[in-house]
């Protein structure tokens, strides 16, 4: 359902607006939509290029934002007003819907972890293979570092080399694949010089990472390996546990 409005000047109120304004407005030609999101009018001013105003003291000073079209669209049961053709170039509204806010949740998290990999990539470009490719490299390389270690000191590099394989695990975990038949797959390719296998989630293989063009961003990789290292050593650096004795329970007769 599309409804759209042959007016040429709209005025968006945050709050209610009653009988008498609304029909000044109306027979000055501007339309008026009030009950406006607060944080949607804080976006929809930047994009359209206007400003929001709080008083009408000096409207002459106020500066008006543009957009090639606004209609009113029907997204399910929900009404919402589409601003097209902005002037501060492309802008765009996601709407989530789904069966139980659970869901909702789960996709708005999903979506802004998306989007801030992306911000991510865009201010650093850098990017790795992805399917698990750099930690089955860092297996590998930490592997031969641990057989040329003498001491406990080998035990150690070896824990580490067994926390980075449970990373490519969960991929295959999560995707509802045999797991340990894909990551012993993974290491038997790993063994061979220039190596860019990883775990392709739609096909359920190993598969060529470089060739299907799965990558992931250096940055967040390299936060992500930073973060569970540093959170490990803190986790190291306790000496002792001290715990408070449980409290007697009161004989209440």
């Amino acid at each position: 359902m599309l409804h759209t409005t042959s007016f040429s000047h709209y005025f968006v109120n945050r709050q209610l607006i009653y009988n008498f304004p609304e029909e000044l407005f109306a027979d000055a030609g501007v339309l008026a939509i009030e009950h406006a999101d607060f944080d949607g009018i804080e976006r929809l001013a930047l994009v359209t290029g206007g400003e929001i105003a709080s008083t009408f003291d000096n409207p002459e000073s106020v500066k008006l934002g543009h957009c090639d079209l606004i209609e009113e669209i029907m997204i399910g049961e929900d009404k919402l007003i589409h601003f097209s053709g902005v002037a501060m170039g492309q802008a765009c509204t996601i709407v989530l819907r789904g069966a139980s806010h659970h869901v909702l949740d789960e996709a708005e998290r999903s979506l802004h972890d998306a989007l801030c990999v992306l911000s991510q990539t865009v201010n650093d470009s850098r990017v790795l293979l992805g399917g698990g490719w750099p930690e089955m490299v860092m297996t590998k390389e930490i592997d031969e570092l641990a057989r040329k270690t003498p001491g406990k000191k080998s035990l150690a590099i070896e824990a580490f080399s067994r926390a980075l394989m449970a990373i490519p695990t969960i991929i295959a975990d999560n995707a509802g694949l045999d797991s340990a038949e894909l990551i012993s797959q993974l290491r038997a390719e790993h063994q061979s010089e220039g190596c860019t296998s990883g775990i392709d989630v739609i096909s359920g293989s190993v598969g060529d990472m470089a060739a299907r063009g799965i990558c992931e961003a250096f940055k967040v990789k390299q936060a992500v390996l930073l973060s569970a290292t540093e959170a490990a050593e803190m986790i190291l650096r306790v000496d002792e546990i001290i715990s408070c004795a449980p409290r007697r329970r009161e004989d209440r007769m």
